[in-house]
């Protein structure tokens, strides 16, 4: 006998439970069309649970990186997993998830989608073993972002900053280097980089690779600086010229201080290495993941917080 579903039963369910409309649908079918049976099976599932609290703020959890090499040919991704509270990061299932899904990501070449239908080394996909914490633990957590990047020749370095584990932590940076060197010497040049770009946050590679707007707006900041000098046109126009190689110098990898040695510019640490290998060496991008950033946390009250979970 066929099992006819039909929409106001569906919505129903979705209302009662917060599920997705696909999953009342299934669990509508897998029981008969039994709202209370249906309701108890997405909450098995833990549909019901992962929907309900999807809601609320999660701006904690962990960065994941993973890297392979081939040859000449490099790659590497980060991920990120976040959840409601930092304690999520010590938990071992959380990390084992995360660890995971960084290492799908190289094999998905960055696409969510891929990411989440991969699967862990439990068997379960990505985003089973993500509702399954999400009901067992009791936070809102999601896949929130991920990149990926692979170079023939050369390497992509990644750096974890602080690391909780072997390749997780609450930064993560990449850096891809184009060139023939000797890879492990590349290797070396690439974390040397990639802990520079977690420490001085760069925001390009190169000036001409910033963003015009943003060249633009400092260019009218420093202009409307320098007109409150009384100084003529031409001079003022030398001052913009200054500060904004002074803006460059802090803004831009390749004409930043090197982190290590402040006597040197990043673009001159390339160079000497690129002389003594006798390869050039080429920044080709960089990415720098900062857990939790952008997004916006609420300033919750720990007193009401606390008094409405046991009112609840």
């Amino acid at each position: 006998m066929t099992i006819v579903i039909n929409a106001e039963s569906v919505c129903q369910l979705r209302e009662a439970t917060g599920a997705g409309m696909m999953d009342c649908k299934k669990a509508l079918t897998e029981t008969g069309n039994n709202f209370e049976e249906a309701t108890l099976w997405l909450r098995k599932k833990g549909l019901a649970a992962a929907a309900k609290k999807a809601d609320r703020t999660a701006a904690e959890g962990l960065i994941g990186l993973a890297t392979t090499k081939d040859g000449r040919t490099g790659a590497a991704a980060l991920v990120e997993i976040n959840a409601e509270t930092d304690f999520i990061a010590t938990n071992e299932e959380f990390q084992g998830l995360v660890s995971a899904a960084a290492t799908i990501a190289v094999t998905a070449k960055g696409d969510a989608d891929g990411i989440k239908a991969g699967k862990t080394p439990s068997g379960s996909t990505v985003e089973e073993v993500l509702t399954h914490l999400v009901a067992k633990i009791g936070e809102n957590m999601q896949l929130r972002r991920t990149t990926y990047f692979q170079i023939n020749p050369g390497v992509v370095v990644g750096y974890i900053h602080n690391a909780v584990a072997p390749g997780l932590g609450k930064m993560g940076v990449l850096v891809v280097l184009e060139s023939e060197a000797n890879q492990d010497e590349l290797e070396s040049l690439g974390k040397q980089l990639a802990m520079h770009v977690a420490a001085a946050n760069p925001q390009s590679i190169s000036p001409d690779s910033l963003p015009a707007e943003v060249v633009e707006r400092e260019r009218s900041i420093l202009r409307d600086q320098a007109a409150s000098s009384g100084k003529p046109a031409e001079v003022i126009e030398k001052m913009i010229v200054g500060r904004l190689q002074k803006f460059y110098e802090e803004s831009v990898l390749l004409e930043q201080s090197l982190v290590m040695d402040p006597s040197i510019k990043v673009k001159d640490h390339i160079e000497a290495f690129a002389k003594a290998s006798g390869k050039p060496v080429k920044v080709v991008d960089f990415v720098r993941f900062v857990l939790g950033e952008g997004i916006e946390r609420a300033a919750n009250n720990f007193a009401e917080e606390v008094a409405a979970q046991m009112r609840a």
